[in-house]
């Protein structure tokens, strides 16, 4: 493990000098994923601190997801690696907070998958190609008979196409938006009848998407993407927030 040495904190909102001290450190790589680090009692030696200021700081940095504090645990909390659980949260709190609306993550998510589609369409290798349309089939035999089957395969192939696009990045973005706009959305459609037309149509438009990918006609697949989400969300916005996703269409 690096030897990571921290300085005295301030008197002044002391445990939030601590999360950005211990913060810096991970995200400069000064700690590294899957490390500890010090235990409770060497915190409070360092930072010169009490141990409730230490702890509510490691318990700002769990919030966080930059690491795991288990009971009885060997060492001090462990370092976890960058997750989309954790770009979730902040997404899901920003927009319950206000400062990112349901048609700023659409936006997001619009761009994200065009961006995705693209690489993927020039970037797939066989094995990639033939995971998106396993997610496919499965979607299409869920249509109308499992809607929880349906979600998770619907999330599989869109997963399967961010990992495509070689971009890591991309993929944790993707999934973390995904998530977070899934998890806002609190109207969902009741009558079987329409919730299988929706489910055919999603499989459908995605059946399209795959098919352009696998022909690398990557200015295509970017297209259907788009088209894909404008026609799923639109209708769960506000009608002045649809000419932002309009714009983005072409």
């Amino acid at each position: 493990m690096n030897i990571v040495s921290f300085t005295p904190a301030v008197a002044t909102l002391t445990y939030e000098r601590i999360v950005e001290q211990i913060e810096t450190a991970i995200t400069s790589g000064a700690i590294l994923a899957g490390e500890h680090l010090p235990s409770e009692r060497e915190l409070m030696v360092q930072f010169s601190v009490s141990r409730p200021t230490v702890r509510e700081a490691l318990r700002v940095l769990q919030s966080m997801g930059l690491i795991e504090s288990k009971p009885g645990g060997r060492g001090g909390p462990k370092v976890l690696e960058p997750s989309p659980q954790s770009l979730t949260r902040s997404f899901t709190t920003m927009a319950r907070l206000d400062s990112l609306s349901m048609a700023e993550l659409v936006q997001f998510r619009l761009v994200l998958e065009s961006s995705a589609c693209r690489l993927a369409a020039t970037l797939h290798n066989d094995e990639q190609l033939a995971g998106m349309e396993s997610a496919i089939e499965r979607m299409e035999q869920a249509v109308g008979k499992d809607a929880e089957a349906f979600a998770r395969a619907d999330v599989d192939f869109h997963l399967a196409v961010w990992e495509a696009s070689g971009n890591a990045l991309l993929t944790m973005c993707g999934r973390a938006v995904a998530e977070a706009i899934v998890g806002l959305i609190t109207e969902q459609l009741t009558n079987s009848e329409a919730t299988e037309r929706t489910e055919a149509a999603s499989a459908a438009l995605d059946r399209e998407i795959f098919q352009a990918i696998a022909s690398r006609q990557g200015v295509e697949a970017g297209r259907r993407a788009r088209q894909a989400i404008y026609d799923r969300y639109v209708p769960l916005l506000p009608e002045a927030a649809a000419a932002g996703l309009e714009a983005l269409l072409d």
